[in-house]
């Protein structure tokens, strides 16, 4: 069934990551449904940001101005700088409200086998930053998987002569879950990462 217009709006959704063709098909179909208003709200929303936002020229967070407005905020503690991979990820820590520091938005993890290498991520800069002086604690919060374990030793190894304390987001058993339920890396991790009560 060739249907042009929905056929093409079908391809083009199924290119966004998790979304596959049912999906796609189902959301094109919900769109072609929703008033000209709305729909072209969403087009305009999409051309928006496609063309104002741009990397924080301190920590490479997205804003529409050169520095965003966690960097320009004075009254966050401006010692402790916590290292993401992606702009998401501060996102989900800024919305649990605990931390108050500054961020550094690495745009990716290492992957050697991706061609994904230092130099294609912003670690020189992260390294520019704390060479600067004023940064007590770099806290790393990359994800708990391979490539952002990878990063974090790196990084470890390329701020260490700085003399900047260096910490790693715990991980381990999510609050309510069961321990008979989890794996024995993420059972590991728990284990290695207790804290004093």
């Amino acid at each position: 069934m060739n249907n042009g217009v929905v056929d093409n709006l079908i391809n083009e959704l199924s290119r966004l990551p998790g979304i596959g063709r049912k999906t796609a098909q189902r959301l094109s179909f919900f769109i072609l449904g929703m008033p000209e208003e709305e729909a072209i709200s969403i087009a305009n929303a999409i051309i928006e940001i496609k063309k104002k936002a741009r990397f924080c020229r301190a920590c490479f967070n997205i804003t529409e101005d050169e520095i965003c407005s966690i960097c320009n905020n004075l009254q966050r503690n401006r010692n402790t700088i916590c290292v993401v991979e992606e702009p998401s990820n501060l996102i989900v820590i800024e919305n649990t409200k605990i931390f108050n520091g500054l961020y550094h938005v690495l745009l990716g993890a290492l992957s050697p086998i991706d061609g994904i290498t230092p130099d294609r991520l912003k670690i020189n800069e992260l390294v520019e930053r704390v060479k600067q002086g004023g940064i007590s604690e770099v806290i790393i919060a990359t994800n708990p998987n391979t490539k952002g374990e990878t990063t974090a030793q790196y990084i470890s190894q390329v701020l260490k002569p700085l003399g900047v304390k260096i910490s790693r987001i715990a991980y381990g058993l999510p609050i309510g879950g069961d321990i008979e339920f989890a794996d024995e890396v993420t059972l590991s991790k728990s284990i290695e990462g207790r804290r004093e009560l």
